[in-house]
């Protein structure tokens, strides 16, 4: 048995714990969640350091999963654009049992091998894309199948399990395994192993974008003013680049099509 469908000894009782103590077991399992992660990191810096040099030659980023994890693959993808302006083709989510999926579970497609594998050639890989398939258990048919053809072609494959002795990390090229454990609620891998795969995403992205040149210090500075929260970030984050008042940096942007670095670059 696979350790996250493991009884988690800790909660044997939760059934009849108070809501602080639920609560409190709960946050406990969410810190030993980021420990885990925190064991993962060199590999994590491995996958963020291939990837951004596929990125930079024109590649693109496919994250494939079911169910929670596919759900999460899907959110980091869609929240690439806004984040670093970058073209929605870039990053790419796919989720087992399309994007009904998202709102509607579909448990049974993750069985589903010919899917997994015809879901990721539908967009023509090739050798500079990356390839990150997300399964807790690290054995779903769809996520094998999706790696076993990206290796097929050429591309980099990375596997995100939360069970080292799987199959996705038999295939893969860099293996990421936090070894997040028993679940509160056993079997629940929407919580624990769940998190620490969005934490995961969470760093793969950014430091990808990072390495593709969309942050100047440590700002956004491709974001669109597409939004009034937006446009005053834009405002803000010219102002303290250049340290000028707010009224200039708003002219900057203006007489610089809203794009922040030519607004910081360039004089009036």
């Amino acid at each position: 048995m696979s350790k996250t469908e493991q009884r988690n000894p800790n909660t044997t009782h939760i059934d009849k714990m108070t809501s602080l103590e639920m609560a409190e077991v709960m946050q406990q399992e969410n810190l030993n969640a980021a420990l885990a992660v925190g064991k993962a990191v060199p590999q994590i810096a491995e996958a963020i350091e291939e990837m951004g040099k596929r990125i930079n030659q024109g590649g693109r980023i496919f994250y494939t999963g079911c169910g929670t994890s596919g759900r999460l693959g899907v959110l980091d993808a869609s929240e690439c654009p806004p984040t670093y302006g970058v073209p929605a083709e870039m990053v790419v989510g796919i989720i087992a049992g399309g994007d009904g999926a998202l709102r509607k579970s579909a448990e049974g497609a993750e069985d589903d091998a010919v899917a997994g594998r015809a879901d990721l050639a539908a967009y023509n890989i090739t050798p500079l894309d990356s390839v990150v398939g997300l399964s807790v258990a690290g054995n779903a048919a769809y996520v094998v199948a999706a790696l076993e053809y990206a290796k097929e072609i050429g591309a980099l494959a990375v596997a995100i399990a939360c069970n080292e002795d799987c199959k996705i990390n038999k295939i893969a090229d860099i293996a990421i395994t936090p070894d997040t454990g028993a679940e509160v609620v056993t079997g629940s891998t929407r919580m624990k192993a769940g998190t620490a795969q969005k934490m995961i995403l969470n760093m793969l992205s950014t430091g990808v974008m990072i390495k593709y040149g969309r942050v100047y210090e440590n700002f956004m500075v491709h974001v669109k003013p597409v939004n009034i929260k937006l446009r005053a970030r834009c405002i803000s984050i010219v102002q303290q680049i250049v340290g000028c008042s707010i009224e200039e940096a708003e002219q900057r942007l203006e007489a610089n099509n809203w794009e922040i670095r030519d607004a910081v670059e360039k004089s009036l």
